[in-house]
């Protein structure tokens, strides 16, 4: 059986956590987190791999052209929009990674939508998103139910199949991660 990091180090802004094989709590049941902000005072972040049946057009009133599907970016708060993008010229985001940016001017966003000039593939919208208060998210590595990967890119969060994310993410880790994407989601049925 292979060993587990020790000393799980916290993660930063456009980092990855990958929750580990046999998480629990079905909320996080192998997601990929992609980490927009961590400091002191807790964690922000948007569930990458699960995607819903809804568009924009279902949680706005305005009607746009996007017909993009609405990642549940986590269970708190899915009365909320939030988005990741690859647009650097959107007044307000911060950068958490390589042409990889988090939040901004949604009333920007909004207009270039209405003219078409957002490719699907260039943002994700999420309702909900995960969260954790000060020191929590340290009792849960310490305990071993997520690993983190550094420096998330572009290509990893818009580029790779939301289905087979977990397992593609842990696979680029190699070594004992590759062995982890492997694992079945029910070692009972082997």
């Amino acid at each position: 059986m292979f060993e587990y990091d020790k000393n799980i180090p916290d993660p930063k802004s456009g980092d990855f956590l990958i929750s580990e094989p046999f998480l629990p709590d079905p909320n996080f049941e192998r997601t990929v987190i992609l980490v927009c902000e961590h400091n002191e005072e807790g964690t922000f972040g948007l569930v990458l791999n699960k995607i819903t049946d809804l568009t924009l057009n279902d949680v706005m009133e305005d009607n746009f052209e996007f017909l993009g599907r609405l990642n549940l970016g986590g269970p708190v708060e899915q009365n909320t929009l939030h988005f990741v993008h690859r647009l650097e010229d959107i007044e307000g985001s911060v950068k958490i990674g390589e042409g990889l940016y988090w939040s901004g001017s949604f009333e920007q966003v909004k207009i270039l939508l209405e003219t078409g000039t957002i490719e699907e593939e260039d943002i994700k919208f999420f309702i909900g998103y995960s969260g954790w208060s000060e020191g929590q998210l340290r009792e849960e590595l310490d305990k071993q139910s997520w690993f983190v990967k550094p420096k998330a890119t572009a290509r990893q969060v818009f580029d790779l199949d939301a289905d087979d994310l977990w397992k593609s993410i842990l696979s680029e880790m190699g070594g004992k991660y590759r062995v982890f994407s492997n694992y079945p989601v029910d070692p009972r049925l082997n």
